[in-house]
């Protein structure tokens, strides 16, 4: 017979004593830090950040609200502190091909004196170039060599003239150049003159023209040759001039940075190119020719010095250890970094200096943090993390590029070592499908971090405990909280985890009432956050979400929803479900019937029939057909067909938890025994007709406890739980209150057979020596019931399917 003695107020609520703690308020409290009960996911952190091995990159699973960021940033911050700086990383242009820029490695903060100094050697440079040029020494050497190119070229004119005198010819200078014309006493011919020689002698004449003028056009083609000849030498001087008034700046610099021979590389190409681009730097860049140089100056200043600075990707002037960075929005380019580029004059350009870092540059030496949803939900941008963690190297190019579809010529940067370790967050499931779909998973994120839930309430974590709210209670800068309130807080914290034995680690839903007592106590005009300011804290959160709650509560008590919680029925019970809607949580009663006729030994779940059951709810309706034929009808076929149906549930079913109601409704309909409507069921049920635990306890038996409450509670009202479910009670005080006073009730069970003695007051029976059950039990009338199903259906000619 089973104990119709419900639990003891005791049992329904663990309180939690305010004189355990020895502090007044929190502000005695030393802050203790995030990473309470987490031993599990230090060991990991522990082992991922320490071994120096490739593809040992983190994965923190765990289900939102219990401050995975917080706990794993607060670690790599402590870690980090005592690590080495990394190094800085800048682009400095490529002046043998300026598509592909070189990337620099300089020691930690040395990347912003570079820039510095080159910022600095450019505006030297506007000064000193010009003020070279303009030397009284420059000019005499360039004013000698164009001198010499004069002379040479008067000497020409000087010989055609003497072999000219001498064959009574003249050299003379016209519009269109130098011409030969033939002489009288000293004076050029004219053309009436000329044709009045003799033919003889103009003949004569026409020759000597000829020879000249074919000596005058040797000497004229060797002008070219001369000048340019002369142009090479004014060049030469223009470097020579450059390179002295430059060499002791960079010189200056090859001395600064004399240990790092890629920035001397660079400034070689520095010192080369000036000189290369000495008309630009000299100050002639209206697009004129300088002189005899013939050097065009069309590109500005500004174009060619842009092309000595340094873009400093990563500078780690101001920093101290390794770096921990979370990226919140980790895009293709927001990891790898992007090449940017100025739209002009209807093109778009770019250059080294319009490259940005991404995520990865920034954290290069130490560790990177990234939601793995957020990752997984920017295109291209798994995989390309994915690339550059196997690659060991960041390369910055578009989303085209990498996808082989680019069709313009761009920059091609040098790619960047990377040396990172990479700590992705996310929730079991997004974990578990990874490591199922994608085989790159377990050659990079070798590490899970598997975060706990859920604590146990011992008095070292609840001291623990108490010291975290005091920890929060600073970071927010809230009022402190009375020992009371923390105590108040930790019986909450169980109620979260839905266990009296042990604490919820959610951080957020801490976080969250903690603010929100904060709140109530500034309303109330208190100094500190008291119990009552929490609980007000807890009910106004309700208050704010039972909308949907109340209408379902007042459509039942209106009788909108057909629900009896007094009287008796037969083949009807009521079965307790629990709706979440966001993060609020309630009990709903539902009636549960079944009817029973002869038939094949079918159960029909109706919910199943209409695709309103889960498959965890079609379980369990299966397991009651494994139960009764084990139980009564061993020996002949169970000749049955029943019907179980959620009344008036007009939505989805699932899980198992309604399994055990739906058994003792079924066991009603055999026996023809009816069941105590002041009673409601949850649980579920094995084959061996073991009642189990489930889910959502506290919301089941408060729900029906609110349906009798606005009924009217007679004291024989209660709910039936699975006895494994009693150590998760931590029901509200209103509902613990009732019972102490005797007005309503709650029934811990093992098995359906108690199940059946509570619901019907009438003994559930047990098989004697010779198997049989006592005559005028529950279990006696339902095998005879088969029994009588079975007879009925063999007389009819049935066979067993």
């Amino acid at each position: 017979m089973a104990n119709k003695q419900g639990l003891k107020p005791d049992e329904l609520y663990k309180v939690c004593d305010p004189d355990r703690f020895d502090f007044e308020t929190t502000d005695a409290l030393a802050s203790t830090t995030a990473l309470l009960g987490q031993d599990r996911v230090l060991e990991a952190l522990d082992f991922s950040l320490g071994i120096d091995q490739d593809g040992y990159n983190l994965f923190a699973l765990g289900p939102p609200g219990i401050g995975k960021h917080q706990v794993i940033r607060q670690y790599l911050d402590k870690r980090s502190e005592d690590e080495t700086t990394p190094d800085d990383w800048c682009y400095v242009n490529n002046f043998e091909d300026e598509r592909k820029p070189f990337a620099l490695r300089l020691p930690a903060g040395v990347g912003a004196k570079l820039c510095e100094h080159l910022d600095q050697l450019i505006e030297e440079l506007r000064v000193a170039i010009p003020a070279a040029f303009d030397s009284e020494e420059y000019r005499s050497r360039k004013d000698a060599i164009e001198s010499s190119i004069r002379q040479v070229q008067q000497n020409a004119i000087d010989g055609l003239k003497e072999e000219a005198e001498k064959v009574g010819l003249t050299v003379v200078n016209t519009e269109t150049g130098i011409a030969i014309s033939p002489t009288r006493d000293g004076k050029p011919l004219s053309n009436d003159e000329f044709g009045e020689l003799p033919e003889e002698e103009k003949g004569e004449i026409q020759v000597a023209v000829e020879k000249l003028q074919g000596e005058l056009e040797l000497a004229m083609a060797e002008v070219p040759r001369q000048l340019k000849a002369a142009r090479k030498r004014i060049r030469q001087l223009n470097r020579q001039t450059a390179g002295f008034s430059t060499g002791p700046l960079i010189d200056d610099l090859r001395e600064t940075y004399a240990e790092l021979p890629q920035v001397i590389s660079f400034l070689n190409g520095v010192h080369e190119d000036i000189a290369d681009n000495v008309s630009v730097l000299r100050g002639t860049e209206d697009g004129n020719k300088d002189d005899a140089s013939g050097e065009s100056a069309a590109p500005h200043f500004a174009d060619v010095v842009d092309r000595y600075r340094i873009n400093l990707l990563v500078d780690h002037a101001e920093s101290s250890g390794s770096p921990v960075i979370y990226e919140d929005q980790p895009s293709f380019q927001s990891l790898l970094g992007r090449i940017e580029q100025i739209a002009h004059m209807g093109a778009l350009l770019t250059d080294f200096t319009l490259i940005k870092g991404g995520a990865l540059h920034r954290a290069n030496g130490g560790y990177l943090i990234l939601d793995a949803r957020n990752v997984l939900m920017r295109p291209m941008a798994w995989e390309a993390l994915k690339r550059a963690l196997r690659a060991k190297e960041i390369r910055i190019e578009s989303p085209g590029e990498s996808m082989g579809m680019a069709t313009t010529i761009v920059l091609e940067p040098e790619p960047i070592p990377l040396n990172v370790r990479l700590i992705l967050i996310g929730d079991r499931e997004l974990y578990y499908t990874l490591c199922a779909a994608d085989p790159d998973m377990r050659d990079l994120f070798k590490v899970p971090a598997d975060f706990e839930e859920a604590i146990e309430r011992s008095e070292q974590n609840m001291a623990h405990y108490a010291q975290l709210i005091g920890g929060l209670v600073q970071t927010h800068k809230t009022r402190p909280i009375t020992k009371a309130g923390v105590a108040r807080l930790v019986e909450h914290s169980s109620r979260l985890a839905g266990d009296s034995e042990r604490l919820s680690l959610s951080i957020d839903g801490l976080r969250d009432i903690l603010h929100e007592a904060d709140y109530w106590a500034k309303a109330g005009e208190k100094d500190n956050i008291d119990r009552d300011g929490v609980q007000h804290a807890i009910d106004a959160q309700i208050r704010r979400s039972d909308r949907l709650h109340r209408r379902m509560h007042e459509s039942i008590v209106r009788g909108t929803i057909l629900l009896d919680t007094e009287g008796e029925k037969c083949g009807q019970v009521n079965g307790l479900s629990v709706l979440q809607l966001g993060n609020y949580a309630f009990g709903r009663p539902t009636r549960i019937t079944a009817r029973v006729r002869l038939g094949r030994g079918q159960l029909l779940d109706i919910e199943r029939e209409v695709d309103l059951g889960g498959p965890l709810h079609s379980k369990g309706v299966l397991i009651l057909s494994g139960y009764l034929g084990a139980h009564y009808a061993k020996d002949y076929p169970l000749a049955l067909a029943a019907s179980l149906v959620f009344e008036q549930s007009y939505g989805g079913v699932d899980g198992d938890s309604a399994s055990s109601a739906e058994l003792y409704a079924l066991l009603s309909a055999l026996s023809d025994i009816p069941i105590r409507q002041s009673l409601a069921v949850t649980g579920s049920v094995n084959q061996a007709g073991e009642v189990q635990a489930v889910g959502g306890v506290n919301e089941k038996i408060e729900g029906f406890y609110e349906v009798c409450l606005s009924r009217g509670l007679q004291g024989d009202q209660g709910v039936l739980i699975p006895q494994s479910n009693v150590k998760d009670l931590m029901l509200r005080h209103e509902v613990v209150a009732a019972v102490e006073e005797g007005e309503f009730n709650i029934y811990p069970v093992k098995n359906i057979d108690q199940g059946m003695e509570l619901l019907t007051g009438i003994t559930a029976g047990e098989r004697n020596a010779r198997g049989q059950f006592p005559a005028t039990t529950i279990n006696k009338r339902v095998e005879d019931r088969l029994s009588g199903f079975a007879r009925q259906w063999q007389k009819f000619g049935g066979t067993r399917d």
